[in-house]
């Protein structure tokens, strides 16, 4: 689980942020439909100055109804001969967070974030890949949300948006930024600067993957060209931008999942009181408990 984020639109880390009717936030949300798919552990990837913080939320909350490890998310883990440009203090991005779990991580993995809700039946469709035979080169997973439903109303979001190939596999994923409503349709802008229209219906990434182990020297290598090769000096390694450059080297397939639930995110402040007004809408359905704290001590 990804809970290294700075939240600088947002203007703090949201993965402490209340959002629940008792006060939980998305990371535990995430956790408790994980542990119902039948995940049996997490790996919280952290930022060194919130270690602490999470730590004592996930005791509160979770206490020992799961095991949890934490790795940070350091700036100086770098490869040989790697270095820290002057000045740098932004994380290195998604990709390089999933690296940072690499000496916890033994076996197939889902990778999420700890800012955003997923809904149940995310985790149970990842869980059901997982188990599944991976095959050569390895079949990964994303689940994905259609893209004209992870826009905010507050401006502009950044989405991994997935192309299909005749096959029905994932043939390209595209980093978009600036995505929006304009002119009826949906707009972004590509990180090479070009343009693009979009339907709405296309799958997007929100971060929820399904991997074999061999992701990991696969993102390895690619981090390590990554840091040799010109680069802004607070560029991220991105964790679509590296699947995609496997899929067009032929090192890894990759399948979308269909989200059978809604998302929910909080790119900006003011998307938190609609991610409260959802969640409390789902307690009163009977999708969650009024209380997660005590609902963990039964699971």
């Amino acid at each position: 689980m990804l809970a290294a984020g700075v939240g600088s639109r947002f203007g703090g880390p949201k993965q402490l942020t209340p959002v629940g009717p008792s006060g939980e936030t998305l990371l535990d949300y995430a956790i408790y439909d994980a542990m119902r798919a039948g995940f049996g552990r997490a790996v919280l990837v952290v930022r060194e100055e919130l270690h602490a913080s999470l730590r004592d939320h996930v005791a509160r909350v979770i206490g020992t109804a799961l095991s949890v490890d934490y790795v940070a998310q350091r700036l100086d883990d770098l490869p040989e001969g790697g270095h820290v440009p002057a000045g740098r203090a932004k994380p290195w991005g998604t990709g390089h967070a999933v690296l940072a779990a690499r000496e916890v991580v033994d076996g197939p993995f889902a990778v999420c974030n700890a800012d955003d809700y997923y809904g149940p039946g995310a985790y149970r469709l990842l869980a059901e890949h997982l188990a599944g035979d991976a095959g050569a080169p390895p079949l990964h997973a994303l689940v994905g949300y259609r893209l004209d439903a992870t826009l905010s109303p507050h401006g502009g979001v950044a989405r991994a948006v997935a192309a299909l190939g005749p096959d029905g596999l994932v043939a390209r994923v595209a980093e978009v930024r600036g995505v929006c409503r304009l002119d009826g349709g949906l707009r972004g802008v590509t990180v090479t600067g070009e343009e693009r229209a979009f339907t709405g219906a296309e799958p997007a990434s929100m971060n929820l993957w399904g991997f074999t182990r061999d992701i990991l020297p696969a993102l390895e290598a690619q981090f390590a060209t990554f840091l040799t090769a010109p680069r802004a000096p607070d560029a991220e390694f991105v964790l679509s931008t590296a699947l995609d450059g496997q899929l067009a080297a032929g090192r890894a397939r990759l399948r979308v999942l269909p989200a059978p639930d809604r998302w929910l995110g909080m790119t900006f402040a003011a998307d938190l009181e609609t991610v409260r007004a959802a969640l409390a809408g789902l307690v009163r359905a009977g999708v969650y408990p009024a209380d997660l704290r005590a609902a963990f001590t039964l699971l």
